[in-house]
Formats: C-alpha cells, sequence, structure tokens
C-alpha cells in the first residue's frame, strides 16, 4: 500500500477560537486517537488537501512526522468539511500499528454496464457503497471493484460475491445486497371506448322522481278542471 508522509505538530490548546485562527494561518486542527486516548495536532491546509484529492476517499496508512523526527502511523477516519464554501475545518486520525488488525470501510466501485440495463431497460439499484473488513493495515485494499456487466433483470451482486485478498475478513453480512436490476416500472394506460359504441346514457334517480311528480300534478289539474 502506499505511503504518504505528513508533516503535523502537537496543538497545546483547543477550542473553537483557536480552531478559527489556524484556519486562517493555512492550518487545519486533527486528532490523533488511539486506544481511549487523543492528541491534538495540527496539519498544513495545502497538504491536507492534497492528501485528500490524490487518496480520493481510498484509506491510506499516513506516516505522520513531527518535528524532531518522532513518526506516528495513522489513517485517515474522517474529516469535516464547511457545508458553504466546501473547505476543511477538522480531521480524525486512528493511529495504528502495522502488526495490529484494524476494522475499515473499504468502497465499491461498479465496472461495466449492466446487460438488463442496457438491452432490457432495468433500472439499477446500488444498495450497498462500503464494505466492513478487518486486516493488517497493510493489507488494506484501496477499493473492491465488481463487474456488471452480465447482470440482468432480476438478479443480485451480494457481499459474499465479492472476492477479497488474502488475509482480509469481511465484517458486513455476506448476504446483504450490494446491488441488483430491477424491472422497468410501466405505467398502465386508459383503454378509450370503442368507435361506434355510444356511452350509456346517465339515468339518476332524482330526475326518474321529478318526472313523476310533474305527471301526478297535470293529473290533479285536470281533475280539478272537470
Amino acid at each position: 500500500m502506499e505511503r504518504v508522509t505528513l508533516d503535523v505538530e502537537k496543538r497545546e490548546r483547543a477550542g473553537k477560537g483557536i480552531a478559527r485562527t489556524l484556519r486562517r494561518q493555512g492550518i487545519i486542527p486533527a486528532v490523533i486517537y488511539r486506544e481511549g486516548g487523543s492528541l491534538p495536532i495540527s496539519i498544513s491546509t495545502k497538504a491536507l488537501t492534497e492528501f485528500i484529492h490524490t487518496t480520493a476517499g481510498e484509506h491510506t496508512v499516513v506516516n505522520l512526522k513531527f518535528p524532531g523526527g518522532e513518526n506516528k502511523l495513522a489513517i485517515l477516519k474522517e474529516y469535516q468539511r464547511d457545508p458553504l464554501k466546501g473547505e476543511i475545518l477538522h480531521t480524525d486520525f486512528f493511529e495504528i500499528s502495522l502488526t495490529e488488525k484494524v476494522s475499515v470501510n473499504v468502497r465499491v466501485m461498479v465496472m461495466g454496464e449492466s446487460i438488463g440495463v442496457k438491452r432490457d431497460g432495468g433500472i439499477l439499484q446500488h444498495l450497498l457503497r462500503e464494505v466492513e473488513i478487518e486486516c493488517l493495515p497493510d493489507k488494506i485494499p484501496g477499493h473492491f471493484e465488481i463487474d456488471i456487466s452480465k447482470l440482468e433483470i432480476g438478479q443480485a451482486i451480494h457481499v459474499k460475491d465479492i472476492h477479497v485478498g488474502e488475509g482480509i475478513k469481511v465484517l458486513t453480512n455476506p448476504d446483504e445486497v450490494i446491488l441488483n436490476v430491477i424491472a422497468p416500472i410501466v405505467e398502465k394506460e386508459e383503454v378509450p371506448a370503442a368507435e361506434g359504441v355510444a356511452a350509456a346514457p346517465e339515468v339518476t334517480e332524482p330526475e326518474v322522481i321529478k318526472k313523476g311528480k310533474k305527471e301526478e300534478a297535470e293529473k290533479e289539474e285536470k281533475v280539478e278542471k272537470k
């Protein structure tokens, strides 16, 4: 696995005010976690942005280099962005050992185009985009690739269908569906009435009642005249 070195420094002070000041100086506040403990650090905004852009969401073992020559191996667990500006606000690193297994979520990438979609007009549903695994840090794959070119309508790919390398244990439920292809939704069209067939006239009860009353009134009028 590719290993990147990032220069970091320990932070003696923390807080929102300190964090804002650091960001104005081109520095991102971060934290390294390890066995229930944590260490506040700071890192160059430019270096961290380039690292995140280069790895594109893949787990990469990072060598965090401190002044004086101290080094810590870690994995970038998550980072926060400003919802409006998109700028990185904070990052969390998880310290690791090359001799200890870790559990991480690995992306699932789709390759090809499903025949059920291309030929038969089916709909591809991507239900699971990450799979949790456990392995030594140097065994962590950047991502898993799934070829869906032969996937037809009614078929699915499950977690157990992923081919993982040696030394990797899949923690996600093996029967969980990653993606499937379903039949297209067909809307029923209204059938028009046949030509030449007139629609039956609507006869409502109130009209019949009114008609009967009119005839009775005419009979009473004739009787009175007599």
